[in-house]
């Protein structure tokens, strides 16, 4: 799993083209490279056209940035995919229970499968969620499964997004952009569709609806127009053909949370809420916040709306609790993993700093509460000087760090100006949780990273996405 041979998605050690990728390769040979050129400039002309960008924090001269797209798709067999689904499946169930069991009796942690500290000195955990159970006991509506793949048939899991997933605007648009320019290719490949996601993501809301009483309303609450994945929330608003509000446009009446028409105000059933945790209720929360809704958690705890994702589900996201997944996968649903876990190392066990420190130049560090790939260490690419502050940094506040093996991640060819050249990937797979229902849509988001060898795919640091193709079988 070191950094040996890279398993190449495309094409196989012996140099075979690999069957699922036999449609993409006879496409591929048809085309001048002059046309593949012309074509991937009008993708990015696209892009801009529908206005697909997203914020980068802390960089004042490119404040909105447009995400670069490779033409060449990613496939993924129906078969590889059937595996794949089976193991999301379990992992999303264990989570939901994981999160009902944290917040009621906690057997998890009498039966000692998970030490205490664990939940209780943890900044994700909501005290205000002990003994509330979500409508239709659902934590976690929408949840994004970062994989990874070093072989075959070894797919990994890198982190779990219980919290607010985001990203699956690029893969609609990324599909739509491909049916736009290439639409003889979806002709002869038969793909797995997910433009039904949005209605999907309307119903699977729906679903979980306090009261069932006609049609429920939904609406999406996002912080505003400065937060880096506002193009999405208003994407999905709109494509659901609900409501996109802010907090200002909420408020409580007569023990429902309403929002401003212009007929009054209108009670919401479900709020798929993109806000943080801190910042959804000053009443019960920061106070200072303006971005929620005061004495919403209030109507919630007494079952008048639905809250997606629950507040509280960070926990289930947390990289120091990702560590014992296997576990929990175990504890809930009484079978292995199917997915394995990176191997990582808590650095709050003195044994495990002990060896981190010692081998920081092959590690990644993570902070426990980080994302995006801020605030991490890629060991091989670091340079002593970034090495030596680190250690400084783990030193001081081991708890706040996780380390793991650099995996050797599969590639996939991109389109560069001196043809195909393979480039590291990872995946993140959509799914919906509704009572009785969890609907994964076949395939998601493929980042990909552009820079030869690198490992970091996240668009906050420079990396760009392709459209993903499950196979019909």
């Amino acid at each position: 799993m070191g950094n040996g041979s890279v398993f190449d998605e495309m094409w196989g050690s012996d140099g075979q083209l690999r069957s699922s990728y036999a449609g993409v390769r006879d496409w591929l040979d048809s085309e001048t490279p002059a046309r593949l050129r012309a074509k991937s400039r009008e993708a990015e002309d696209l892009f801009r056209l529908t206005g697909i960008t997203f914020n980068v924090y802390g960089r004042a001269e490119a404040e909105e940035r447009l995400i670069p797209f490779d033409i060449v798709p990613r496939v993924i067999s129906a078969r590889e995919w059937q595996r794949l689904s089976r193991g999301i499946e379990q992992r999303v169930r264990a989570i939901n229970a994981f999160l009902h069991d944290i917040y009621h009796r906690q057997e998890i942690i009498r039966a000692g499968r998970i030490p205490v500290e664990m939940i209780a000195r943890n900044e994700a955990f909501l005290p205000q969620m002990i003994g509330v159970t979500p409508p239709g006991g659902v934590y976690t509506h929408i949840v994004g499964i970062d994989l990874v793949r070093t072989g075959d048939d070894q797919f990994h899991v890198l982190e779990d997004n219980a919290r607010t997933p985001s990203g699956v605007s690029y893969m609609l648009e990324n599909r739509e952009t491909m049916l736009q320019m290439f639409p003889e290719l979806f002709a002869r490949n038969r793909v797995q569709p997910v433009q039904t996601y949005p209605a999907n993501l309307r119903r699977s809301l729906a679903a979980c609806a306090p009261q069932a009483n006609g049609t429920p309303t939904v609406a999406v609450l996002t912080p505003g127009i400065y937060n880096s994945a506002y193009f999405e929330h208003a994407f999905l608003a709109d494509e659901m053909g609900v409501e996109l509000v802010e907090g200002h446009d909420l408020r409580v009446v007569d023990g429902r949370v309403a929002m401003r028409t212009t007929e009054g105000y209108k009670p919401i059933d479900v709020l798929y809420r993109r806000v943080d945790d801190a910042f959804l209720d000053p009443l019960n929360f920061n106070p200072e916040s303006t971005l929620g809704v005061p004495g919403i958690m209030d109507v919630y705890r007494a079952g008048g709306i639905t809250i997606a994702n629950a507040p509280g589900t960070g926990i289930a996201d947390d990289k120091a609790i990702y560590s014992y997944m296997p576990e929990i996968v175990e504890f809930y649903t009484g079978e292995r993993p199917l997915l394995e876990n990176v191997p990582t190392w808590r650095c709050q066990d003195p044994e495990a700093l002990a060896y981190v420190l010692d081998n920081l130049a092959d590690l990644v560090v993570k902070e426990v509460h980080g994302s995006g790939g801020y605030g991490m260490l890629i060991g091989p690419t670091a340079s002593r000087k970034e090495i030596a502050a680190f250690r400084e940094k783990l030193k001081a506040r081991p708890g706040n760090y996780i380390a793991q093996p650099t995996l050797s991640l599969s590639t996939v060819p991109i389109f560069t100006r001196a043809g195909l050249a393979p480039r590291h990937v990872d995946l993140r797979p959509f799914v919906l949780v509704s009572p009785g229902n969890i609907h994964i849509t076949p395939g998601g988001l493929t980042r990909v990273a552009l820079k030869k060898g690198s490992l970091v795919v996240n668009s906050s640091q420079g990396g760009g996405t392709k459209d993903t193709w499950v196979l019909e079988d």
